[in-house]
Parts: structure tokens; sequence; C-alpha cells
């Protein structure tokens, strides 16, 4: 025989291990239908079938068990000893399934529990994800947190990622990337640089500025990204310092090393204090988005639901528009 033939005899309509399989399946159920009710008819009406179909599976499976599991009356229907015996041990697994069943019930509409598997930026998720969760727990005590710090995009299936949070919208159909705030792009210096070097009125002066830049996790150097003219334009300044986290690139604009294009998230407060000064605001980029993402809206975990919403609105409450609020630092540049 061909190995062609050979897997067709075991995967095709006559494999034993199929067949057995859906006759038992439906001769079980049929079986503790018809012990539940005491009739072949209240039993089909029970399942949704003819009663000749609920006789049909019986028999079925009784002829597979070798065994009469039902006395047959034209007024009565009970359980032979065998039949008692074999619905003694079908219990249990009935009970297991129920329980199954009503425990995915529960985690979908009950009190939400269990463990979440979150996934960020680093620099979002310092700033802002971390500082969240401590209430977020405090409101869902049941629910156990644990937070990824990377750059590459999540992989929601190898990494069983729950949610993500990502710097611009996911180009993946399957996944709902819902908006938190924006993504403003902000040129920075510290006071003391502006007042050393001062400070680019046009992108085309940065190559004669101390630039600092970003080495993402894939390798590359993030290029800092503007608007002239009504339209985008990239560039990738020469680099004084390069780092890979853009926690030390904060530190260094501050400590006044050099330039460097933030998120707003990241200096919001620093440009209100005064720490720092923003520059080249007329030329920010479109707004790329910080979004919270998940996989689907169908069947979505109690957990993952209010987890979402709380994020959502917690993280919108912090009011991190920055250029909306730098009249007086966009005119200073």
């Amino acid at each position: 025989m061909s190995d062609y033939a050979s897997r067709h005899s075991v995967t095709g309509a006559d494999d034993p291990i199929a067949s057995t399989f859906a006759t038992s399946f439906a001769g079980v159920v049929s079986f503790l239908a018809v012990a539940n009710e005491g009739s072949f008819a209240r039993a089909g009406d029970r399942l949704g079938i003819g009663r000749s179909s609920v006789s049909r599976n019986v028999q079925k499976l009784e002829a597979q068990l070798d065994t009469r599991l039902f006395l047959r009356t034209t007024r009565n229907t009970s359980l032979t000893r065998e039949g008692e015996l074999f619905y003694e041990n079908c219990q249990a697994g009935v009970e297991r399934i129920v329980q199954a069943l009503d425990e995915m019930r529960e985690l979908r509409n009950g009190p939400p529990r269990g463990q979440l598997r979150i996934c960020s930026t680093p620099g979002f998720g310092r700033r802002i994800v971390a500082p969240l969760l401590r209430g977020f727990h405090a409101q869902y005590p049941d629910i156990s947190l644990e937070l990824l710090l990377n750059d590459r995009p999540a992989d929601f299936t190898a990494d069983r990622i729950d949610v993500s949070f990502r710097d611009g919208r996911m180009e993946d159909c399957e996944i709902v990337a819902r908006q938190l705030i924006p993504m403003q792009m902000i040129v920075c210096a510290s006071p003391e640089y502006a007042n050393a070097h001062g400070l680019p009125r046009h992108v085309d002066e940065l190559p004669t500025h101390r630039c600092i830049n970003l080495r993402t996790a894939s390798g590359r150097m993030r290029e800092w990204e503007f608007k002239v003219d009504g339209l985008p334009l990239r560039r990738q300044p020469h680099a004084s310092h390069t780092f890979n986290d853009p926690d030390l690139i904060l530190q260094a604009v501050l400590d006044g090393e050099g330039m460097a294009q933030l998120p707003g998230y990241q200096v919001c407060d620093l440009l209100a204090s005064g720490r720092l000064v923003a520059c080249l605001t007329r030329f920010a980029p479109d707004d790329g988005g910080h979004y919270i993402c998940y996989l689907s809206r169908k069947h979505l975990p109690a957990r993952i639901r209010v987890f979402v919403d709380y994020m959502t609105e917690h993280t919108r409450a912090l009011d991190l528009h920055c250029l909306t609020t730098m009249d007086t630092l966009t005119a200073a540049a």
C-alpha cells in the first residue's frame, strides 16, 4: 500500500478512531439526557433533536459497549444495573465539563481575576504604565500583573501577551488598537545647553548642534521626524551620544550634553517646570499616537476588558498634550 493510501485509510471517512469518538460522544450525551429525563421523547426535546435520533444514538452506544443500558417498556424507561454503573462513572466527567463551562462564563462575565501579561516600550512602560499599575491592582486585587519592557512589536501568540502598549498603530487587522494619548515628538534641550549653544530655528540647522540618538532593539538608529512645508521629513543627525534606552537619553539632555527628539509624555512636566526648553515645534511631525492593543473584541475576558478601560481612562487623565500648552516656549524657539 502506498504512503498516501495508508494515510487515507487512517484519516478518511472510515477512520475507526474518529467514528468511535463521534458515536461515543453523541451516544453518551443522549444516554445522559434520557437518564435524567426518564424518557426518550423528553430527552429529544431537551437536546433539540428527534426522539428517533436519541434512540439511534443510544442503540449505537449500547452496541459499542455490548451492554444494555436501559429497560424499555411502553410506559417506562429505566436504567439497567449496568446503565446505573455507567451513569455514575459518567457523572464525574459531566461535572468537570459543567465546571469548565462555568469557569469560562465567570472569566467572561464574573469578577475579574487571573493573570495579565503586558508588554510595553521601555520609555512608555516606565513613565506611564508602571505608575498606574498600583492603582489598578488596588481596584482589582485578584488580577496578577506581569509587565515586560521591549522595543520590539509584541507577538501576542508566541509571547502569550494579553495587552500591548505601542507607539504608533500596529499594521495588523487582527489586533484592536485604541489610541490613548497623542504621540507628540518634541526636540528638547536643557536651558544650560540653550544658553551655551543656542537653539536651531530650522531643521537644516541640526548639523551644527550636538544631538543624542536612540538605537532601537533592532539595532537601527531612530530617525528624527518633522513636517516641513506640509510634507513629512526624516533626518538622521550626527550623534554626539547614542543610547538604547530613552531614560538615558533624557538624562543626557538634562545634563546639557546635547539635544534630542523625545516623546511628549516623557518631557511635558520638565518643559512646564523649565528644566527643559523646546525648539522646532512648528516643524513637529503629525501625531502618531500611543496605543493600547489586544487581540479581539469578541469573547474578551473580564480581566483584559477592565484593564484596557482603566488604563485608557487614567492615561488620558494625565493630560499630556504638550504642544497645545507650549505657546510661550514655541515663541522663544
